[in-house]
């Protein structure tokens, strides 16, 4: 029997095994060293393996060589150890349990402190972690890390303390990952679950990994065994299988999507999680194992990652900052590209080339970041964020600034640079954008009339003039805002910009008629002042140049340009034709008595007329083509009409030789209204023989002469008829007699004459000028039926 005096580790660790259910059954001697066996082994391989990371779980290590020192800590062991002794061997280590004052000395989150260690095993302390660095090497690591090089430096010469930094300085270099690989010794018996899942808590994958490959072995081998029949041992060994590798892929999940994060804990895990990945795919299928694929896994799990990143940028509220979604959006884009940069320079290194890590993470960034921007564009209300989203999404997303970056090249060369948007995204921004383009068209007229009213209507100020004519700025205006969303659109999306200018036009159609109607209540009571005038002068001018504008958007939106033309020129035809109407009504009472005895004794009347006329020049004057023109010809035609119909109307016989008089004040009258209409710009032209001619007629002292002077009233106005010329020889004085039939008959040959042929048909005059209707039975009668009354020649 055994002295207790002896401190025998391997007994140690069989009555420390027992206490924690691990060991076999008494009888099984042999097996029970096989697993002690197996267990120390473990552990060393844990110790070699094990990702040595600062702030970990593990108390500081010394070995007897090295007073002082601290070499990494091991976390092969899980807080929760299954040695129950406060100083235990294993594999030539020394570990000491840290002291806690609760009931359960194993709880969750407390570490295992190393004692120094026998000097007689330093040796083997130094061995062991130069095998780990070894083993890691192997794997493709760039290079060991600083604590595992100081632990190979106290041993080595200055000359390798020297090399070691001279390669510590060195630029990095990566080397790509192997596909294949060979798969390390799969221990004969497996470590506990527990074990195993401590293995797992603590990142010893490697170790994790190949016991549990052990443990799914026996499970199949004892499946084979038992047939169809299950017992409850392989049952329960089964619902341990699916909890470690449950738990295992979990783990894997979470350094996956942390790597990029969290470089100096998780990077150095990824070779071995690439590893795992590669064997379990390899494996799929066999009893034990999980289903579904770890690869698809790992590609959720960097999704996970990207949308942790996306989700990083940071947010403010509008009410935090008005420009929140362009800052947001620049944030995004600088996180995007130095994530790739880090996938590019570094990740990709951890993983054979067959996982496609570049190309995996660019299309979660796709994806997430367009299920990123389908929930921020409830949100998005603004015309200017909804530019700035849809200008990021089509222009900046894949332009060099994110997707496009330099520093991402070569690798982006057969890379999609489009976002995955969800179905209709898109169009629902740039509907949601033009719908905001209209409204905000609207809200922007609005305010032109509010303005107008309060710069111009409510004090009753004066127009400005631009270039010599009356001008409101507000076409300017409109068409700035107009020409501005026209071309941030067409930075966007050429098609985006048609839309955009069909949107400002549907909000600009409906302008004309609320503007008339605001300024009809604002300045209906000035009416018929000079201002009042000058204000229809005024937009008469601004809406044809607004209409001049937006004819330049004809060739993009035809029906919509037309539409809006059509509103501005029917307030322009009204406009005109109120300063027309209102004109009409101020000369109405003067040209009524033209022709008559007071006429021609005075000029009062005609005065004023020639005063109301003059005034309505000068605001033509005010007035831009062609409007003008139009107006002044409108008028032109309108007084020639009143001013001759009053000689049809027999109101007034010039008897006694007043004739002369008469015809003389028709020429010089019709004379100064001709001057004053040529000023107008009027295009009637042929208006201005008519009085002449009647004058001429009116003015022949021998009414045989007349005669001479019907032709070119004929020939100026073709629709001069019988009736008109027995009107102005009422007027003449001249009623009934041989001269009167024979100047009747002379008109008569002429009208022949000159036929169809004679004169331009467009100018119509007389056609439609009434004629008072002569009471006289003789003057209507036929030549030839009064010839038996002339004197024999």
């Amino acid at each position: 029997m055994m002295d207790k005096s002896t401190e025998n580790p391997d007994e140690e660790d069989r009555v420390s095994l027992k206490s924690n259910g691990n060991t076999a059954s008494n009888g099984g001697t042999k097996e029970t060293l096989g697993r002690l066996q197996s267990f120390r082994r473990s552990i060393r391989r844990a110790a070699e393996k094990s990702p040595l990371s600062s702030g970990g779980k593990w108390a500081k290590i010394t070995t007897g060589t090295e007073s002082g020192s601290q070499p990494p800590p091991s976390p092969s062991l899980s807080a929760v150890s299954p040695v129950t002794s406060p100083l235990k061997n294993i594999g030539g280590l020394f570990y000491k349990k840290e002291e806690d004052d609760s009931d359960g000395a194993a709880q969750k989150g407390k570490g295992l402190t190393r004692s120094k260690t026998d000097p007689n095993m330093a040796g083997f302390g130094d061995s062991l972690m130069k095998k780990g660095v070894s083993f890691r090497r192997s794997l493709k690591f760039k290079k060991p890390s600083k604590l595992e090089a100081a632990v190979l430096v106290s041993e080595g010469s200055l000359e390798e303390r020297k090399e070691e930094q001279e390669e510590e300085e060195e630029e990095e270099v990566w080397e790509e990952l192997e596909e294949s690989y060979t798969l390390p010794e799969i221990p004969h018996t497996p470590l506990s679950v527990m074990q195993i899942n401590n293995l797992i808590e603590t990142e010893v994958l490697e170790e994790a990994h190949l016991n549990l490959l052990a443990l799914r072995q026996e499970f199949q081998q004892e499946r084979e065994r038992c047939g169809e029949d299950s017992p409850l041992e392989l049952a329960k060994k089964e619902k341990d299988l699916n909890l470690l590798y449950g738990n295992l892929r979990d783990k894997v999940n979470n350094i996956v999507r942390d790597s990029n994060s969290l470089p100096s804990r998780n990077k150095g895990l990824l070779v071995p999680v690439a590893r795992i990945i590669q064997e379990e795919d390899r494996r799929a299928g066999e009893p034990g194992g999980l289903q579904g694929g770890w690869l698809e896994a790992w590609r959720e799990a960097v999704g996970e990652g990207v949308q942790l990143k996306v989700q990083s940028a940071h947010l403010e509220t509008r009410e935090q900052n008005p420009s929140w979604l362009a800052v947001h959006l620049a944030l995004l884009g600088k996180s995007i590209v130095e994530d790739l940069e880090k996938v590019k320079k570094e990740l990709r290194w951890s993983y054979p080339p067959s996982f496609q890590v570049f190309s995996t993470y660019v299309r979660s960034y796709h994806r997430v970041v367009g299920q990123h921007l389908k929930k921020l564009e409830p949100q998005v209300t603004e015309l200017k964020d909804l530019y700035a989203l849809l200008d990021w999404i089509i222009n900046h997303y894949k332009s060099e600034r994110i997707m496009g970056s330099p520093s991402l090249q070569p690798d982006m060369k057969d890379e999609s640079a489009d976002l995955q948007l969800q179905d209709g995204l898109l169009k629902q921004l740039k509907v949601k954008y033009c719908c905001k383009v209209k409204e905000d068209m609207k809200s922007s007229l609005d305010r032109v009339i509010e303005l107008e009213n309060e710069e111009v209507w409510k004090d009753r100020r004066s127009p400005k003039k631009e270039e010599d004519f009356l001008n409101s700025p507000f076409h300017m205006d409109i068409w700035t805002n107009v020409k501005g969303n026209a071309i941030n659109s067409r930075r966007i999306d050429a098609q985006l910009e048609q839309e955009v200018i069909s949107s400002c036009l549907q909000a600009l159609k409906e302008f004309p008629k609320r503007f008339e109607v605001e300024f009809s209540r604002h300045c209906g009571a000035l009416r018929p002042q000079p201002l009042w005038t000058e204000y229809h002068i005024t937009y008469i001018n601004s809406f044809s140049a607004l209409q001049q504008h937006m004819d330049g958007y004809q060739d993009t939106c035809d029906r919509e340009v037309e539409g809006f033309r059509k509103e501005a020129k029917w307030l322009i035809i009204r406009l005109i034709q109120v300063l027309e109407d209102q004109y009409k009504d101020d000369v109405k009472p003067y040209l009524r008595r033209m022709m008559t005895r007071k006429w021609l004794t005075n000029d009062e009347d005609f005065k004023q007329l020639y005063s109301l006329t003059e005034l309505l020049s000068e605001h033509c004057a005010l007035m831009r083509p062609p409007h003008v023109q139009e107006l002044a010809s409108r008028l032109h035609y309108h007084v020639v009409r009143e001013y001759v119909g009053q000689l049809m109307k027999n109101n007034y016989s010039c008897k006694n030789r007043k004739h002369e008089k008469a015809a003389s004040k028709i020429h010089v009258q019709w004379g100064r209204l001709r001057d004053l209409f040529e000023d107008m710009k009027s295009t009637h032209e042929w208006l201005y023989a008519v009085g002449d001619d009647l004058s001429n007629i009116i003015i022949q002292k021998n009414k045989a002469d007349i005669k001479l002077h019907l032709q070119p009233l004929v020939e100026h106005y073709p629709d001069f008829s019988r009736k008109h010329l027995v009107a102005v020889l009422y007027f003449r004085g001249l009623l009934r007699g041989r001269e009167h039939q024979l100047i009747l008959q002379q008109f008569t040959e002429l009208k022949k004459k000159l036929g169809s042929g004679g004169g331009d048909k467009n100018r119509v005059l007389f056609y439609d000028m009434q004629v008072t209707v002569n009471t006289d039975c003789f003057s209507n009668l036929p030549f030839s039926c009064l010839s038996f009354l002339l004197p024999d020649n």
